[in-house]
């Protein structure tokens, strides 16, 4: 009995039949079944019995070199994995999905990455995604300039949806590119008849090969296998738990889309241009800066843990508003030398104080207005700029001005 071999199975009271695939734990079965799930069987009291030999070809372990072959007419794409469910595994003794794979397994798992171009393998970390660190992040950054540096047409960096977009945001401003680097992941494992992890790496790497030379973040644009939108990295956000197209920009349409069958890439916005940056790298962030969200009924008390804090987010109400019995706690904070920064916990829009007492209040307590950056964005953004930036006027310039298509100078009707 071997992978690929059509067994069925019989345990207790009930009975599988599938495809028999390979599993790294040695106490369980791993079945693919007719619906297109896997399941895992435990080989204690199983009775199995082979119905048919090598219905299905299993590939089998390599020594970790890429078996798509190399086409000197193709771009060189570079797969970087970070882990998450795009590069990952079920755990049969639990049933909880692990990242496990690396690169190359990614290109093993989607043959149908095969001629769309050549491919590097790099494996940075292998987490899921609510394990992401500034540390990674600086990892990841280095990585994706050294493979550009090393002649990468293009880089697609594999990683978990749930953090993804606060990591497209760091590097967008850590790293100048001149080519696509794109994120892209999977809502659902490859284990389920509606993952989408093969539309969205191909989509990634199609987008990858293209002329928009910025950090984009690539998943489905709608919940059919049809397209994919391409999010600037610094206006995406996850939207939804688990729909496929759980990604959307906020405030504005996406950059481009990817039509799956025809593989046409669409550009719908204004973008850097393949070419138009020299590559350069500013990897250093301020990982002590935090993001509070403004609720009614807070009071000023909730600002003294971030007394000592290098620097303060805050997602205010409407406008960029909080309670007026803040404002002289964050008087205190700026005064003492932490740059405190507004966004607004609205979904679209921008912050603006001074149209009320209160807001103009703020800006006289010396609070930084992020206009419509994401509130999320800002604090990454706050991160980069308090490590990069030399003194805290230049810190609060580089907050009121677009690094990465993160902040626009007004906002206009989109749709």
């Amino acid at each position: 009995m071997n992978a690929g071999d059509r067994v069925r199975a019989r345990r207790a009271e009930t009975t599988y039949e599938g495809v028999l695939l390979p599993s790294s734990n040695e106490d369980h079965l791993v079945l693919k079944l007719d619906g297109g799930y896997n399941v895992g069987i435990s080989r204690d009291g199983a009775d199995v019995e082979t119905l048919e030999s090598g219905v299905h070809e299993i590939g089998t372990e390599s020594d970790g070199d890429s078996e798509v072959a190399f086409d000197e007419d193709l771009p060189t794409v570079s797969l970087i994995s970070t882990g998450g469910t795009i590069a990952s595994t079920v755990d049969y003794r639990t049933g909880a999905v692990t990242a496990q794979f690396d690169a190359e397994d990614v290109l093993r798992a989607v043959p149908d990455l095969a001629g769309l171009a050549n491919y590097r393998g790099r494996v940075v970390a292998n987490i899921l995604s609510e394990n992401m660190t500034p540390d990674i992040w600086r990892e990841l950054a280095e990585a994706v300039y050294e493979e550009i540096e090393a002649g990468a047409d293009g880089v697609v960096v594999m990683h978990g949806t749930d953090t993804m977009q606060f990591s497209a945001s760091a590097l967008a401003f850590m790293l100048d590119t001149p080519v696509p680097v794109v994120f892209t992941g999977s809502q659902r494992s490859a284990d389920r008849p509606s993952s989408d992890n093969v539309m969205n790496a191909v989509c990634a790497v199609e987008a990858a090969k293209s002329d928009l030379a910025e950090v984009l973040v690539c998943m489905h644009a709608t919940e059919s296998d049809d397209r994919c939108a391409l999010h600037r990295g610094t206006r995406v956000r996850k939207n939804h738990t688990s729909r496929r197209d759980a990604f959307e920009t906020v405030g504005r349409n996406p950059l481009a889309e990817v039509d799956y069958e025809s593989r046409e890439l669409t550009i719908r916005g204004e973008h850097v241009a393949r070419g138009d940056r020299a590559l350069a790298l500013s990897p250093a962030l301020e990982a002590d800066v935090e993001l509070l969200k403004y609720t009614p009924g807070m009071g000023p008390e909730a600002l003294s843990p971030y007394e000592d804090s290098a620097g303060l987010v805050i997602e205010g109400t409407g406008l960029g508003h909080v309670h007026t019995d803040w404002i002289p706690r964050i008087a205190e904070l700026v005064e003492s030398g932490t740059p405190v920064v507004m966004t607004s916990q609205c979904l679209e829009g921008r912050v603006c104080d001074r149209v009320y007492d209160t807001g103009r209040d703020l800006l006289s307590a010396g609070v930084i207005e992020a206009g419509d950056t994401l509130p999320g964005t800002a604090k990454v953004k706050l991160m980069w700029a308090l490590a990069n930036a030399d003194s805290a006027g230049a810190v609060e310039e580089a907050m009121g001005t677009s690094v990465a298509g993160e902040l626009t100078e007004r906002s206009v009707p989109w749709n």
